[in-house]
């Protein structure tokens, strides 16, 4: 699962809504054009799941619309994927802000588990790009040492801010 199923599913745990509605709140949301192709198998694959089920709306005019709403099996794949943040995933920078950003439907744990994710994703990559850097790997490579400097400071940066959710986390 990525963000963009964590997104459509948070938004269906708002209430019902119909495809054109979700998509421009997905959209609105993650900043990420969402296209028919995307969304409409993300709902199949929810409804053959039974996390969402599907009810046609009809229209004064003009054709139905389908809208769809979210299931209690539906909620608690949300959950379980607030709740988890896979190592494969951790260092990708929406997998982790889209799950923070819906800390509240999760507890302290889950929250933990994330944090320390999260961290070590980050202190990996860190690691890499210090070595990258004291290999010389981008020394004959003006603009390649700015990026790999860059990098670097923003890694320390979040190490830091990181530092602090954890502790926001475990006072609640």
């Amino acid at each position: 699962m990525s963000y963009i199923e964590i997104v459509i599913l948070r938004r269906l745990f708002g209430g019902p809504c119909h495809g054109y509605e979700l998509r421009k709140r997905v959209e609105e949301i993650t900043g990420v054009t969402l296209h028919n192709n995307s969304l409409y198998p993300a709902l199949k694959r929810f409804e053959e799941a039974g996390a969402v089920t599907k009810a046609a709306q009809e229209q004064q005019g003009r054709p139905a619309r389908l809208v769809y709403t979210i299931t209690d099996t539906g909620r608690e794949l949300l959950h379980d994927m607030l709740a988890g943040l896979p190592p494969d995933q951790a260092a990708d920078d929406s997998e982790f802000l889209v799950r923070l950003g819906q800390f509240s439907l999760i507890s302290r744990s889950e929250q933990a588990v994330v944090l320390a994710n999260r961290t070590a994703a980050v202190r990996d990559r860190l690691a890499h790009l210090r070595a990258l850097r004291d290999t010389g790997g981008t020394r004959d490579e003006r603009w390649g040492v700015l990026v790999t400097d860059e990098l670097t400071r923003r890694d320390e940066r979040e190490l830091d801010w990181l530092a602090g959710l954890v502790t926001l986390a475990e006072s609640g």
